[in-house]
């Protein structure tokens, strides 16, 4: 119990800090996410104040990034109207489609290819590290410096494919499981599907009626503007909860709830959204990333020896760059947005909770969770750093080109 009090007060303290300093914070090669993971390394592995069992951890990271995902698809769903999302609904299909299944394959090749796995295991892991990490991409694309220095098309695609493909990766996770022999193949073919379908349907109806309930509750004035910073979470974990007892993809059904939300709401003032938004990048992050720096499998990856490095650089310059500029034509976009676009696809939240997820569904694997786990942890510090200078680069070859 002390270790978990402790840990409590350490990222209840970090958050405070940030507080003080967000605006110097989002001006330096730091971002929240990365703070909190060095601060779980110092207080875990380096100093040894905070240690939670394997099991008690491998749950505690499921079921918190499971609920973190939930909240931040709601956040990317509502922030922009959605109209804009129906401006850039071309290229974030494109990426939700040919993107996805090429991110895939990549993924599973470098991983059979570098780490000597299974082909089956490899496709496993190649599609838990496949999805775009909202929480991640949000302190890349949201904020003052990223609305000043990006084009709102590039942020809404960003958004809109970190949105989508973190509930599609779940057919692909669960068809994969089922090449391990996990369950029968038709039972999780018939998962897949219902994961999906399930999803979608579920996420409109009931996001359109939390959208009608909202407008109701504004004509009657009865619904201020903080209160809509808290029933955008709680909707978000409400669509979670429904979807896992109708047994479907819980992450697919929250982005889909709000969208349709999105849509029955229409243009009505966005200050809640972007306050949800803001707040989830800085704050919310801050407990997962500080856990998972505080139980990283350090001894673990050096018994891997130096395949692990290779690999989780490969996968971060391989995985979705190669993909994206290949896409050039149907994306529709110049080359200085694909180059972005290209390299900013970081591996978070959602790779966490679908690696934990199969660890759950009875694969035994330890080197599911070495690896992953790895490749999660160096691109939040590459991505991390790489933000404030990718932004800047951006816009200054904009200006050139203008």
């Amino acid at each position: 119990m002390r270790p978990l009090l402790l840990a409590y007060a350490l990222v209840g303290g970090l958050g405070v800090l940030l507080a003080f300093w967000s605006s110097a914070i989002r001006r330096t090669l730091l971002s929240e996410p990365l703070l909190a993971l060095c601060l779980g390394v110092l207080a875990g592995p380096v100093l040894g104040l905070v240690d939670v069992a394997d099991q008690l951890n491998a749950e505690l990271i499921r079921e918190v990034s499971r609920a973190l995902l939930a909240v931040s698809l709601m956040a990317v769903a509502l922030r922009f109207p959605l109209s804009d999302y129906r401006a850039v609904l071309r290229p974030v299909l494109v990426l939700l489609s040919a993107g996805m299944v090429g991110m895939a394959l990549l993924s599973t090749g470098l991983s059979w290819l570098l780490l000597g796995i299974p082909l089956s295991l490899a496709a496993l892991l190649g599609s838990c590290l496949t999805p775009t990490d909202p929480v991640l991409a949000s302190s890349i694309v949201s904020g003052g410096p990223a609305e000043r220095q990006l084009p709102d098309r590039l942020r809404q695609v960003i958004s809109g494919e970190s949105g989508g493909n973190d509930g599609l990766a779940f057919p692909l996770v669960v068809l994969a499981l089922a090449g391990l022999g996990a369950k029968p193949w038709t039972d999780q073919v018939t998962s897949a599907l219902w994961g999906v379908v399930g999803a979608v349907v579920m996420g409109v109806l009931f996001g359109s009626l939390a959208g009608r309930a909202v407008r109701a509750a504004s004509r009657r004035e009865t619904l201020d503007k903080g209160s809509q910073v808290i029933f955008a979470v709680l909707l978000g974990i409400a669509a979670l909860g429904v979807a896992r007892v109708l047994d479907t993809d819980g992450i697919l059904a929250a982005f889909v709830t709000g969208l349709a939300y999105n849509w029955i709401i229409g243009n009505q003032p966005r200050i809640a959204e972007q306050t949800l938004d803001d707040s989830l990048t800085r704050y919310l992050v801050l407990p997962l990333f500080f856990l998972l720096g505080a139980e990283l499998p350090w001894r673990d990856w050096l018994d891997v020896g130096w395949r692990l490095p290779l690999f989780a650089v490969a996968v971060l310059l391989l995985r979705r760059l190669p993909v994206v500029l290949a896409l050039k034509v149907p994306l529709g976009m110049r080359w200085r947005e694909l180059v972005f676009l290209g390299w900013f696809g970081p591996i978070g939240v959602s790779a966490l909770f679908y690696l934990t997820f199969s660890m759950d569904e009875g694969v035994e694997d330890p080197l599911l969770w070495v690896a992953g786990s790895f490749v999660v942890a160096l691109s939040v510090l590459v991505h991390g750093v790489t933000a404030m200078p990718g932004r800047r680069w951006y816009a200054a070859v904009g200006r050139r080109v203008e």
